[in-house]
Parts: C-alpha cells; structure tokens; sequence
C-alpha cells in the first residue's frame, strides 16, 4: 500500500497530566503515515485523486490544540479515529506523537505514543426465528450503519431449517460485509448490544432467538479467546452461512482452511 508521509508537524498545545501543563502548554510534534492508493493521482495528476496533506496538517492542528486530554494516548486515539472517518480515501494511519517536554525531571530527548488504526473487513452471520424475522435482521443491518461501522452489501435473506436443536420454527439467515475501526472485540461488544435491544434470549443452546449476530471473518486474522473464535468455528459447516456468504463474497478465503466460501460449500454440498 502506498504511503503520504508528515513529518514532526509542530503543535504547541496544553495535554497533560499536571494543572500547569493544562495552563500553559507545550510543544508536540505529531508524524503521520497515510496508507492510501497514489497510483490514480501520479497517473492522472490530480489532487482529487489523493490526500491533500496540508488539509490534513491543518486538521491535526485543529484537533490537538481544540481539546486538552491528560494523556498523549488519548490523543493520538482520538486523532486517528478523526482521520480515518473524515478523510475518505484513507485505509490506515499510523501515528506518533513526541512530548519532548514533558515533566520527566531527568534528561531525555523525547518521550512518545506511536499507534497504528485503519479500516478492517469483516463478515456477520444474521439470523432469526421468532416474530417478525425480516424486521430484525433489517433493524440489525440498520443499526451497524454507525461513524465506526459501515455496512458496504447485504446478503439476500434466506429460510433454512434450526440447527442443532430442532423444535423450533425455521430460520431467516443472511450475511452481510463492513468495514469497521472497532477490534474483534469491541464488534462482538456492538453485536450483543444490537441483539439486545431485539430482547435476544439465551437460553436454549442453539434455541430460538429473535436476533442472532455472529463474526464470521474479520480480516484475515485467526483468534481464540474464551468469548471469541475467528474464523468462527463452524462456519465451513453450516450451509446458512455458506450460501448468504457465497452470494457477496465467494472469492473470500478461510484464513485456516485456505479454501474460498465458493470451495467450502461446494464441498459442503457433496
């Protein structure tokens, strides 16, 4: 991926954790590393097709002289997030901020807080099989749709038949793509907020539900936790989700199994 590149942008701001540096302020110095695609803007010279790096050199002094935060980790967060969801072009940021300042007491050239944010893919399992299903996979599709979240394409919904536990009524399933800047985490955190407020239950293991919510993929990356498996763990098994996945992504590769959703289900199918 291509890269725009500032260099020890100057800021004379007022973060920190002592009174006087609230009140009388200091130095920063802020390097940003813009990952983004030049190709069409050194092919056809256009500054539409590029970041303009001294709009964003004023944004970055807008924000960090615009708030006062104790720690320089908060704001180089704060910033990143600004960046990544105003600037449209941009995938990923890296971020240093230099406090060569700061109120150490002992001799020292700088001390510093580098971060790295950008825009992550991830595939959600929909589901539903009480009430009106339509409405709270719609309601759920909605509610993704934030500053963090963008959802880029839904899947057509479909009806399948339970799994796993099987007296219940049929289910409305689908999957859908979007982009987001929160962490494996903090998605499965926004998820069971959104099911939620539709009164999800959980109290039949694989029982009825009006809302259910799972990550199917989130980049390529592969994580187990005691709350979260990615890939999820049955994904390759489950033709509810093969098939909804196979319409909007049939090219994506299981990052364990390195076979796309296409192969998965056709095996699955035989």
């Amino acid at each position: 991926m291509d890269k725009i590149i500032i260099d020890n942008l100057e800021i004379f701001a007022n973060h920190g954790v002592f009174p006087e540096e609230n009140e009388n302020g200091q130095v920063f110095y802020i390097s940003a590393v813009m990952y983004t695609e030049t190709r069409t803007a050194g092919k056809t010279d256009d500054l539409e097709a590029s970041i303009d790096y001294g709009m964003v050199c004023h944004m970055i002094t807008d924000y960090v002289q615009g708030h006062t935060f104790k720690l320089i980790e908060t704001v180089v967060e704060g910033l990143a997030e600004k960046m990544l969801k105003e600037i449209p072009l941009l995938k990923k940021v890296t971020l240093r901020l230099d406090k060569p300042q700061a109120p150490v007491g002992l001799p020292f050239e700088s001390v510093a807080v580098e971060i790295t944010r950008g825009w992550h893919t991830a595939y959600i399992a929909l589901g539903s099989n009480m009430g009106d299903k339509k409405a709270y996979l719609d309601s759920a599709v909605k509610a993704l749709e934030t500053e963090d979240c963008r959802v880029e394409t839904v899947s057509s919904y479909i009806e399948t038949e339970p799994y796993g536990y099987e007296n219940q009524d049929n289910f409305l399933n689908g999957c859908l793509r979007l982009k987001t800047l929160l962490s494996p985490q903090e998605l499965l955190d926004r998820l069971h907020e959104i099911e939620a407020v539709a009164d999800r239950k959980r109290e039949i293991h694989w029982g009825p539900r009006t809302l259910d919510l799972d990550i199917i993929l989130y980049d390529d990356i592969v994580m187990d936790t005691e709350t979260l498996h990615i890939p999820h763990i049955d994904m390759h098994r489950r033709d509810f989700v093969l098939g909804p996945m196979e319409e909007i992504a049939p090219w994506v590769r299981h990052p364990v199994l390195m076979k796309t959703i296409r192969e998965l289900r056709g095996e699955l199918d035989a």
